[in-house]
């Protein structure tokens, strides 16, 4: 007998009644409003029934029948059932589960029987319908177990404590939706979504886990069954205006059909659809009009399974109408169509899923405790069974089914969420058709759950490559993404990163800063180590520097040979040859202790090339200060009467030289001991390399040195100030004046020079200063000598140099 919304579409007796709730009619015209509470029913025109939902009746009459003939599951106790067709209306299932829970539908007048006439219901299709069946059955905690019901609000223990499904929850499809999209690239799609709970819930799961993978949506738009045609044309044009080349379709099959005869009707192309698993394996929309916008759809759907015996049990099924009288001799194995094609059985697996999972419960609670004693109260069922033990009891199911596939529900009533990524492709004979190019498994490790063979996926017609689909061009590595003001932040600028910052990746949100030794390379997408400069004999600087310290002494040995052949001239002997020879040699030592500067810093050669510098010039100051006492001295002892020379003879100009320079190697000793000079990495000057240069330990004893040189310095050439106007022949006193002069000239100017110049050049103007006052010295001491005993020996006579005294002499 064809059903309705108050008598039972098909119904059996039993010792366990199950009760189901299932869309049947695709088209259900009502002629006139219902009240649920008259009796007045209008009759109602019938345009099809849904086949393959149809198919989902037949499975749940299937597994009963199977259950019933079994000799290990609820053996000598029947299943009954009583099915209702929900007609896609939450009135229509508020009614059924009515009828479900107190055996009858009309109630107006009339005492509710005291217990339900079942004791679990199977249904709905959709989530709003379940939701309105438990509002009411979930007062009396009858197990309702859902086989298409996906909405993620239906986990929620506190309002639908009594609600099960088989089919996972959309808070994982959503989640697996949102991946999809970031594994392409498409941080720029726009949504539309049916406006019911399952759309509604789902989609806001999907937005939600999308910002969480970086993914932004232009327009999320709803439309529903009810709403009128310009609102489906509406939300199509939103589509086409849409930068958006991805559209996230969250519908129901209903919807989806709508949409897509607006879509047609606009002609709307190039978009790449994601769908959910409530269309995206329709064989009624892979039709010849829709596949031109359809294929290369992707989305997710639950797993497909085999129910062994099914396609027999329905072909078994006498008769079909086809608009004819039927013969009686028809069978359903002799027609092709979409209730008896059993190949991918997705949904209709779940109808079998919830059967056994009510018997197993149903098992599990009417089974002895102990065997070989009697049957104790928990075995005797039929008044004692309440639905609050079925329901406590379908909480510990665990069984396996004939496939291997593995039923059980957690802590929220859900099954383990498992799907396919499904793929529209066009078949050599231009059929579309459903292919399987990945995989989500929930219960996998975060990074694992997603899998796919994206080779074997066919992209949309018009492209037949990978759309893109982003709001802004992906920033190149070297760049960092800066968010425009009052847009997504899937819309951005690319900003080059700043100098010593890189990004190594497409689309870095910020630039990292290099390691304090690395700086950026020019694309600033690589950190590379920092050039690490110092003062080398190889670059121009140093070689120059180089040159003019080995000439120099050069030249100071030259000039010691001229001195040393020459010796025995007066002019040699009348200029004290032995301070002479050692002033040559500390000269010498001057000009050769500049190359300590010259080269890699190291521990050994930032002690020596300071200490060296200090020592050796004290010693050339030491020297110059002798002769000029020598001069003074000298010119002293010239007077009548006079015995000065005899306080200032050789060893006391020996023991002077040794004093003064000792008097530095004791404060050069201590520098090293307390705190030596020690190779440093500069990185604060220049912030893109790395001056490696000699740190001064203590800038103290730094200063004590150059400070002791300087007063020496300032000594002499007072001394020799003092002395600039005697006779020609000992005014040795002029020149040592002007090489003092020059040597505190360069030296005050050194300061400022050295405390301002960056990197390497601190170190240049360093061997300037030694070499520019080691030049000094050697030129205004030694070259007019030289001058004269080379190109004037008439002057270097014992002869000429009395007579020139005596001609000034008072």
């Amino acid at each position: 007998m064809l059903g309705s919304p108050e008598f039972p579409l098909l119904s059996k007796e039993g010792d366990i009644i199950i009760g189901g709730v299932l869309y049947i009619l695709s088209s259900l015209l009502w002629l006139k409003e219902i009240n649920l509470f008259t009796k007045k029913r209008k009759h109602s025109k019938l345009s099809h029934i849904n086949l393959k939902i149809f198919r989902f009746v037949q499975t749940m009459i299937f597994a009963i029948e199977q259950i019933n003939n079994s000799t290990s599951l609820l053996p000598n106790i029947s299943i009954g059932y009583k099915i209702f067709d929900s007609c896609t209306s939450t009135v229509s299932a508020t009614r059924a589960v009515m009828a479900l829970m107190n055996g009858q539908e009309r109630t107006l007048g009339k005492n509710c029987s005291s217990k339900s006439s079942v004791h679990a219901i199977i249904g709905t299709s959709d989530s709003s319908s379940t939701i309105a069946m438990l509002q009411t059955s979930g007062i009396f905690q009858i197990p309702v177990i859902s086989h298409f019901a996906t909405c993620a609000c239906l986990s929620n223990r506190r309002e639908y404590s009594s609600f099960f499904r088989t089919i996972p929850s959309d808070y994982h499809q959503s989640r697996a939706l949102a991946k999809l999209v970031k594994h392409f690239g498409w941080t720029w799609v726009g949504t539309v979504r049916s406006d019911n709970d399952y759309g509604n819930n789902g989609m806001a799961t999907f937005i939600k886990a999308a910002g969480q993978e970086g993914v932004c949506i232009e327009y999320s738009e709803a439309i529903s069954r009810t709403y009128p045609q310009s609102q489906a044309a509406r939300v199509v044009r939103v589509i086409r205006n849409g930068s958006a080349r991805v559209l996230v379709a969250f519908l129901s099959y209903v919807e989806m059909d709508i949409l897509l005869e607006e879509a047609i009707k606009q002609n709307l192309t190039g978009v790449q659809w994601v769908g959910s698993e409530s269309w995206i394996t329709a064989g009624r929309l892979a039709t010849k009009r829709h596949s031109g916008i359809l294929i290369g759809s992707l989305g997710f759907t639950i797993r497909k399974s085999k129910i062994p015996g099914l396609r027999d049990f329905q072909s078994s099924l006498d008769g079909q109408s086809q608009g004819r009288q039927c013969s009686g001799s028809e069978r359903l194995d002799d027609v092709d169509n979409t209730f008896t094609d059993v190949s991918e059985l997705r949904i209709s697996n779940n109808v079998y899923k919830a059967v056994y999972a009510v018997a197993h419960a149903m098992h599990n609670m009417l089974k002895c405790r102990h065997h070989g004693e009697k049957l104790n109260q928990s075995c005797i069922w039929r008044d004692k069974l309440e639905t609050v033990q079925v329901l406590k009891n379908l909480q510990r199911v665990n069984f396996t089914l004939h496939s291997g596939e593995r039923v059980y529900f957690d802590d929220y009533g859900d099954p383990a969420a498992m799907y396919d990524l499904m793929n529209w492709q066009r078949s050599p004979t231009g059929e579309t058709v459903f292919v399987t190019v990945g995989s989500y498994d929930a219960l996998l490790p975060n990074g694992k759950q997603f899998t796919m063979n994206e080779i074997n996926i066919t992209w949309a017609a018009e492209t037949l490559k990978r759309p893109q689909s982003v709001c802004s061009e992906s920033c190149v590595p070297g760049f960092r993404q800066a968010v425009i003001k009052g847009k997504p932040v899937c819309c951005f600028s690319c900003i080059a990163c700043a100098a010593g910052e890189i990004s190594n990746t497409s689309d870095s949100a910020e630039c990292s800063r290099c390691s304090l030794e690395y700086w950026s390379n020019e694309d600033r997408s690589l950190c590379v180590p920092k050039v690490v400069e110092f003062l080398s004999f190889a670059e121009t600087m140093g070689t120059l520097l180089t040159a003019l310290s080995l000439f120099g002494a050069s030249l100071t040995l030259v000039v010691s040979v001229v001195f040393f052949r020459f010796r025995d001239t007066p002019l040699i002997k009348a200029s004290n040859s032995e301070l002479s020879f050692l002033l040559l040699f500390s000269l010498t030592l001057c000009f050769l202790c500049s190359l300590t500067f010259i080269g890699r810093p190291s521990d050994w050669s930032c002690m020596l090339r300071h200490t060296v510098f200090c020592i050796t010039f004290v010693l050339c100051i030491s020297c110059v200060l002798g002769k000029t006492i020598v001069v003074l001295m000298a010119f002293r002892a010239t007077l009548p009467g006079s015995n000065v020379m005899k306080w200032f003879g050789p060893a006391q100009r020996r023991l002077s030289v040794l004093a003064f320079t000792l008097i530095q190697v004791v404060i050069c000793i201590l520098w090293l001991t307390v705190n030596p000079p020690f190779p440093f990495k500069n990185m604060e000057h220049h912030k893109e390399k790395i001056i490696l240069e000699c740190a001064l330990g203590s800038p103290i004893w730094f200063w004590a040195v150059l400070g002791y040189i300087g007063l020496l310095a300032m000594l002499c050439f007072i001394l020799a100030f003092l002395a600039r106007k005697l006779p020609d022949n000992f005014n040795e006193a002029k020149f040592i004046t002007f090489s003092m002069l020059i040597f505190c000239a360069v030296w005050i100017t050194f300061i400022p020079a050295y405390v301002s110049s960056p990197g390497k050049f601190t170190v240049a103007v360093e061997i300037f200063a030694i070499l520019a006052s080691s030049y000094g010295l050697l030129f205004c001491i030694f070259v007019p000598k030289c001058f004269i005993i080379v190109l004037k020996p008439e002057l270097n006579t014992k002869k000429h140099l009395m007579e020139k005294t005596h001609s000034r002499s008072p």
